[in-house]
């Protein structure tokens, strides 16, 4: 893939951007002011009409059609994750939530190990074992609350989406929208039968609405954006903004401030995936610089 110099700038604005407003998502879910399983499922299903809607035109649900497995799994995988994430929200604190899911490229460097029998780094080893020491300390300060099983359901998100990475580079010409799209729908489906969807406040719906039809789709599709014009090391850098931004909203608007377990925690596995991250996009960039004629500049 070709990345040029005037596009590079356009990719960082859009990742940027995108990821500021995915950082919004938490906050909407505890704003929402719902049942669990009313979130999930409003949620849900509108992401799939909104993002379906880019699909209409065939060409991006065309790359799933050669596919038909992974794509399958690629929307459970999806499904999970959109579930799982707001049962997280609902049952530990934010902080918990997004600084463990930040973690999910290092479960997706495990599967890749595991799975695709590619070779990871010793940098990246460190990195997922400083991580996992994280993610323990993290867990060590729920244990005397009640936000136990919320962080569980976070570890098994991000274990989730470390899977649905997998399987997105071992088949890069799926389109990611409309398996986000479907896996929405999956969600929905998954909360019908726990779920009151139609005795919701107005505030409910307008949160819910403000949700899936303007800041999930437009999140993604900047975020989808930027991949087109720089690497995944480099946009996978600014995640790291989400579990920042993502509990300074909350912490702002909700008064709900991170347990000092997590943010010693969360610092250590924020640091350690900015640090593996600028250690493997340093050595793309060496790599490129060595071998120019597979890349162009406009």
């Amino acid at each position: 893939m070709s990345f040029s110099l005037h596009g590079h700038g356009r990719g960082l604005a859009m990742a940027a951007a995108g990821v500021t407003v995915l950082s919004f998502d938490s906050l909407l879910v505890r704003l929402a002011a719902t049942d669990g399983w009313n979130i999930i499922f409003w949620r849900g299903a509108l992401m799939a009409l909104s993002l379906g809607l880019l699909c209409l035109d065939g060409r991006r649900l065309a790359t799933l059609r050669g596919n038909p497995g992974a794509s399958l799994l690629s929307v459970l995988l999806l499904g999970i994750i959109s579930s799982l994430f707001v049962l997280a929200v609902m049952n530990t604190k934010v902080a918990n939530v997004v600084v463990i899911l930040s973690a999910a490229p290092l479960f997706a460097a495990i599967f890749t190990y595991c799975f695709l029998h590619e070779t990871v780094a010793l940098r990246t080893w460190l990195a997922i074992i400083s991580a996992m020491a994280g993610m323990l300390i993290v867990f060590a300060g729920s244990l005397s609350s009640d936000g136990l099983v919320g962080d569980l359901y976070a570890v098994i998100a991000a274990a989730a989406v470390g899977g649905n990475l997998t399987l997105l580079r071992r088949h890069p010409n799926l389109d990611s929208i409309p398996l986000i799209a479907m896996g929405g729908g999956l969600s929905a489906l998954i909360a019908i039968p726990m779920a009151t969807p139609l005795a919701l406040t107005t505030q409910s719906y307008a949160t819910l609405a403000l949700m899936g039809l303007l800041q999930m789709p437009l999140a993604t599709a900047l975020i989808n954006g930027a991949t087109r014009h720089l690497p995944s090391a480099e946009v996978a850098l600014f995640y790291l903004i989400e579990a920042v931004f993502g509990t300074l909203w909350v912490w702002w608007w909700l008064d709900e401030q991170p347990p000092q377990a997590t943010l010693l925690g969360g610092t250590l596995i924020l640091i350690t995936l900015f640090i593996n991250a600028w250690l493997g996009l340093r050595g793309s960039s060496h790599r490129l610089a060595q071998s120019p004629g597979k890349y162009r500049n406009p």
